[in-house]
């Protein structure tokens, strides 16, 4: 009998880690080719790891909610004959096996003895013991860690964030999975973070948050922690867009094979208005701006569950309308599914949600961290307005919209926020209701 060992394989250039949900297969299980073995979860989209050979499950590595890196192993996989194992062997450097191993003994250890913290109901992951045995965190440090992780578990992050703050005052640090920024001490304004009690009656009914849920609500948290917020409202004549629109949707699905909504429409405006307005696409990293070379923009989607996830399109700016439409549509698609990849929700440098699908008029949206801004699309409504021609003012009614744009004062200020959103206004109402596509 050889010893497989299944690893967390890569699911994206951007994508380092996962946190396993759900173990599919357990010790003594028979697993083939190609069969799922356990589920995972990145910051937002779940996935299985399957087994590249079959045989029977002799170990488990890692427990459900604990952090894993890619390449690490995660479990161990009993197969007939002894060429698997040879192979993983002889194309490994001598450096890697040690790591390896290591890393595999480290995670034994932990799974068969788990440390438990009686006064906190706190449980550490392999990956945690063996950064704070490499570190040197003694257990009694480690118990003054408040954990971010599922009931209060100490995550990855936040081990780094004690032993990169060793004997500094605490400092408030958003969720790590958004890469936001630590604040300066000198800039916090304290806050108490103790809940107010929640009065419940026998009517209520108690339901705990889902995965995505607990994410979503330390973002948006982080973030606001994070960006000092401030909002520019403009209001858009979209009436030649939805006469064109109304003109040529049929003749696009016919000819494209894809349905023809707004969102295209309005993604390609802002696409346009980042290049020009280039001081938009940029994330903050400390006291460094980072200014981003490509334009990607991420497109907030409502899941059938209720929850949101944001999958990217990869630089949007070099698309057309056709190709947009495709793009929007494609992730869309897979986004409701959930069949989108981790990299599809990585990368994103600019975000965009149509807050008008549900109804409202217009939004402040929250900036997705570590993005600058945010770009809400309001529901399109007809309306009464003064018409300008040269033979005078008239009233008429017309196709209107209004576009929220929320952006970090931080680096962003009012003249540089106020005219992008103005600038996407303007693609917008210029848009040519007689041109094809």
């Amino acid at each position: 009998m050889a010893r497989f060992e299944l690893k967390l394989p890569k699911m994206g250039e951007s994508v380092a880690e996962a946190t396993i949900t759900n173990w599919l297969k357990q010790v003594g299980d028979t697993i083939e080719t190609d069969e799922a073995v356990l589920e995972i979860a990145t910051d937002k989209v779940d996935s299985e790891v399957p087994s590249e050979v079959s045989g029977v499950l002799v170990e488990q590595l890692f427990q459900v909610n604990d952090l894993v890196q890619v390449g690490q192993t995660i479990a161990i996989i009993e197969t007939e004959g002894g060429a698997v194992s040879e192979a993983v062997i002889e194309n490994a450097t001598p450096e890697a096996v040690t790591v390896i191993e290591k890393a595999i003994e480290v995670a034994k250890e932990v799974v068969q003895t788990p440390v438990d913290f009686s006064d906190s109901d706190q449980f550490l992951s392999p990956l945690v013991r063996n950064i704070a045995k490499e570190e040197g965190v003694s257990s009694e440090e480690l118990k003054t860690i408040s954990g971010t992780g599922k009931e209060g578990r100490i995550t990855k992050a936040d081990i780094l964030e004690y032993i990169k703050n060793r004997g500094n005052q605490p400092k408030i640090v958003a969720t790590p999975s958004l890469m936001v920024d630590t604040i300066a001490p000198s800039a916090v304004v304290p806050v108490t973070t103790k809940a107010a009690p929640v009065s419940v009656n026998g009517g209520d009914e108690i339901v705990e948050m889902d995965r995505m849920r607990k994410l979503i609500s330390g973002y948006m948290v982080a973030s606001v922690q994070t960006s000092a917020h401030v909002q520019s409202f403009i209001e858009v004549d979209v009436t030649n867009i939805v006469k064109w629109r109304d003109r040529v949707k049929s003749a696009f699905e016919k000819r494209e094979g894809e349905k023809l909504t707004y969102t295209p429409i309005f993604m390609e405006a802002v696409a346009k208005a980042l290049k020009d307005f280039p001081g938009m696409n940029i994330s903050v990293d400390g006291d460094f701006i980072i200014k981003k070379k490509n334009i990607n923009l991420g497109m907030a989607a409502a899941l059938p569950n209720g929850n949101l996830i944001v999958p990217v399109i990869k630089n949007a700016d070099q698309l057309n309308l056709v190709g947009m439409a495709k793009a929007v549509n494609d992730l869309g698609n897979r986004a409701k599914a959930g069949k989108l990849k981790p990299d599809d929700t990585q990368g994103g440098t600019y975000t965009v949600t149509n807050v008008g699908t549900f109804g409202s008029v217009f939004g402040t949206p929250i900036i997705n961290q570590p993005q600058v801004g945010i770009l809400a699309l309001g529901a399109i409504r007809k309306v009464p307005a003064v018409i300008e021609t040269p033979e005078g003012d008239f009233i008429g009614i017309r196709q209107k919209m209004f576009l929220s744009h929320s952006y970090d004062h931080r680096v962003v200020d009012g003249a540089l926020g106020g005219s992008f959103v103005k600038r996407v206004a303007d693609y917008l109402e210029a848009f040519d209701a007689n041109s094809d596509f």
